[in-house]
């Protein structure tokens, strides 16, 4: 066994694996997603990592999880590996001002994202001199989560920025995980399973069993009246054009997804609310909660059932409330409560813990409800031997209370001490948590996504051979999330090598493109898109004060560049004409890129209002619109545009440009705009009142400050402009 010998890591600690290895050196200068399955030390490879960053940009390095356990397990992993003493944890129980000096005096921190991103947000934390920021669960850099505003701060303003994505899996949908890829400005993968040649001898074998119970007779006709409900409530959906078909096989994620949408468009219909979105919101909420209780009966039983609709009673929605009052789910609650029979998982469940419990040490039975967990402990606790509790989140429900992150911790004590030999968990113990390797773990029900199915699969096989169960319900849903989740995971790997293979074609297009010295591009120093990081490792880049446009190319060509909600909240606020005037007056061709490819689906602004200030921009400003997907599409286009500008050779490029063709008012107005802090409005200001250009140049301070928009300061500066002689 051999261990890596190196100063700043401990002697002994951590053996050397050419995998890591090969990751570590592939990782250094790219920003990039490591995805590897559970127990092969992610971790460790961020700490080696971490060591290559300090030693050769010195700057700190963050460690970002998504809750305190987790943050605090890194914590312990990298003292207990690296010889570095500046090393610190916290979360939000930390007062910022501790924070502060904090940042000034550590090396490595560990924090929960929402920390970070206050701090950034309260600039108590400056990202400049920032090496390394390391996300781990990096599926979650989605949507408005913390992960994608800390990375974006971060680009903007690291001196040597690198990102490092760590997670078990990003999901195994394309769009989420391009919108992964994105929002960590990824340019390298890294993705090994458990077949992957160079990981093969550190993976423990996990022996995976799918046991079938079947779905009790007496459940059915409850089933058939529930089933009857749905299919109404889809019907209304589908013939008022919300839904393609009235299928019973639509998934609650769809069902879920139809909301959001249903409300967005009743949002953009500006007080016009028509009836049909008040019918399309009852039917779908009522769907979700019906499509919910059949994924109850089919997977749980009986009782979880019924307590469910206990449950549904006390809400005040409109949908329960109808729900509660239908005469086909009386029919099926007075039903289901003439029925004793449990559910067979309960049963083949004890069969299996009664038999395995002989020769495991520990087992975690994951279990989707809290509900069903509470009756399998209680059931497991009447079995010889066994030892079991249930374990669960922080949040409290209607009379069930969560568990503190310290009741958590003593729990897992006791279960890593054998006090309790069963672990009965819902969801928290998939991620997030220091829970310790066990010999078996058990789903009580399958689950359709790939990303859990993976984490729960994870808890086993770390240091020696394991086993997972997995019971499911025949010919019901618990059959189909089955087939479900091993297809997504499936999909996951090959979209993450055609990714991968994506960024190699990017990585070796960009080694051809050396850097043209003939090339200039001026950039607003205001301007801190990652297209400025992009540009200037493919030309010369000169950041100055811009009156006007964020980039410009040559004396013809100026650019205005807006993300699409920059776009869109400059069009709310009124700004963006200004904007545009200001390039369409001074350069013959004007351009506004507008980057992003939702446009239409962010902010409430109709469609209709954004196509007319776009053809306003075209046809009433004369500026050419290009339409890119990303920053670095952009750049291509901002390099290709410069290059054809600027062919003839390397030659200076004028902060403002010229229009070949203006009349006497506009270059009268053109030159007095060139004055600092002169906007044109202020220009016409000053030829109105002055007559002329040269009565302007001529005019002293006193007269200057008597014009509206011009102080002591603004006639200083414009009076040393005029004056003083040209270096």
């Amino acid at each position: 066994m051999e261990f890596i010998d190196h100063p700043l890591i401990k002697k002994n600690k951590v053996m050397a694996r050419l995998y890591q290895e090969a990751i570590v050196d592939s990782c250094r200068e790219k920003n990039s997603l490591i995805v590897l399955p559970t127990g092969l030390g992610k971790t460790i490879i961020a700490a080696l990592l971490t060591v290559y960053r300090l030693q050769k940009y010195e700057g700190e390095v963050i460690f970002l999880a998504p809750t305190k356990p987790l943050v605090m397990q890194h914590f312990q992993t990298f003292c207990d590996v690296l010889n570095i003493e500046d090393m610190e944890f916290f979360t939000g129980t930390v007062a910022p001002s501790k924070r502060k000096e904090l940042y000034k005096n550590k090396k490595i921190i560990f924090a929960t994202p929402q920390v970070i991103e206050n701090d950034i947000i309260s600039q108590r934390l400056d990202l400049e001199n920032v090496s390394m920021i390391i996300f781990d669960e990096a599926h979650r850099a989605v949507g408005d989560y913390a992960y994608v505003f800390i990375a974006k701060k971060y680009m903007e303003k690291g001196k040597n920025p690198l990102i490092i994505g760590l997670t078990a899996s990003p999901g195994s949908e394309k769009e989420k995980i391009k919108e992964v890829l994105e929002n960590l400005f990824i340019e390298n993968i890294e993705v090994r399973t458990e077949s992957s040649p160079d990981i093969k001898r550190y993976i423990q074998d996990v022996d995976i069993e799918w046991i079938e119970v079947g779905f009790p007779e007496e459940y059915k006709k409850i089933r058939e009246y529930l089933e009857k409900y749905l299919e109404n409530k889809l019907k209304i959906l589908y013939n008022i054009g919300f839904l393609r078909s009235a299928s019973l096989g639509i998934s609650k994620k769809d069902l879920l997804n139809l909301g959001t949408k249903i409300r967005k468009e009743m949002n953009q219909s500006y007080g016009n609310m028509e009836k049909k979105y008040f019918i399309g919101i009852m039917a779908q909420s009522a769907a979700v909660k019906i499509h919910h209780a059949l994924e109850l009966l089919e997977t749980q039983g009986i009782i979880p059932f019924l307590d469910y609709f206990e449950r549904l009673k006390h809400q005040k929605t409109k949908s329960a409330r109808e729900i509660i009052n239908s005469e086909l789910i009386k029919k099926a609650l007075n039903l289901a409560r003439t029925i004793e029979v449990r559910h067979p998982k309960y049963e083949k469940l004890k069969e299996i813990i009664e038999k395995e419990i002989k020769k495991c040490r520990n087992i975690i039975v994951f279990s989707q409800y809290r509900d069903s967990a509470q009756k399998i402990v209680n059931l497991l606790n009447n079995i010889e031997g066994v030892r079991a509790i249930r374990f669960v989140g922080q949040s409290s429900k209607i009379r069930d209370k969560g568990l503190s992150q310290k009741k958590q911790k003593e729990i897992l004590d006791k279960f890593r001490n054998q006090e309790y030999n069963v672990l009965v968990a819902t969801s928290i113990a998939e991620e997030g948590l220091d829970i310790p390797s066990v010999d078996l773990v058990i789903f009580f029900e399958p689950v359709p996504s790939e990303i859990r199915t993976i984490q729960r699969r994870g808890r086993t096989g770390r240091r020696s051979a394991g086993k997972v169960i997995v019971l499911f319900t025949g010919k019901t849903r618990d059959e189909a999330y089955f087939w479900v989740s091993k297809a997504k995971e499936k999909k996951m790997h090959k979209i993450l090598l055609q990714m991968k293979n994506q960024l190699k074609k990017k990585e070796n297009i960009e080694k051809q493109t050396k850097i043209d010295d003939f090339i200039k591009i001026i950039v607003d120093h205001r301007e801190k898109s990652p297209v400025v990081k992009f540009l200037s490792s493919r030309c010369l880049v000169e950041q100055k004060d811009l009156p006007v446009g964020d980039y410009i190319l040559s004396e013809r060509v100026c650019v205005e560049r807006k993300s699409s909600e920059d776009f869109l909240r400059s069009l709310m606020e009124r700004k963006i004409f200004q904007q545009i005037k200001g390039i369409s007056e001074s350069y013959e061709i004007p351009i506004l890129i507008i980057e992003g490819e939702d446009l239409y689906s962010q902010h409430d602004i109709s469609p209709n209002s954004i196509l007319s200030a776009i053809i306003s921009i075209i046809l009433d400003f004369n500026v050419h619109v290009i339409f890119t997907k990303d920053s670095y599409e952009t750049m291509l286009i901002l390099l290709d545009i410069a290059k054809r500008e600027q062919q003839k050779g390397k030659r200076e490029i004028p902060i403002r440009g010229s229009k070949k063709i203006m009349d006497i008012r506009e270059n009268q107005r053109y030159i007095i705009e060139g004055l600092p802090h002169v906007s044109a409005t202020l220009a016409e200001r000053l030829l109105k009142h002055f007559g002329s250009v040269k009565n302007v140049f001529t005019a002293p301070k006193e007269e200057l400050m008597k014009i509206k928009g011009i102080g002591e300061k603004t006639a200083d500066e414009i009076i040393k402009v005029i004056e003083e002689k040209f270096e």
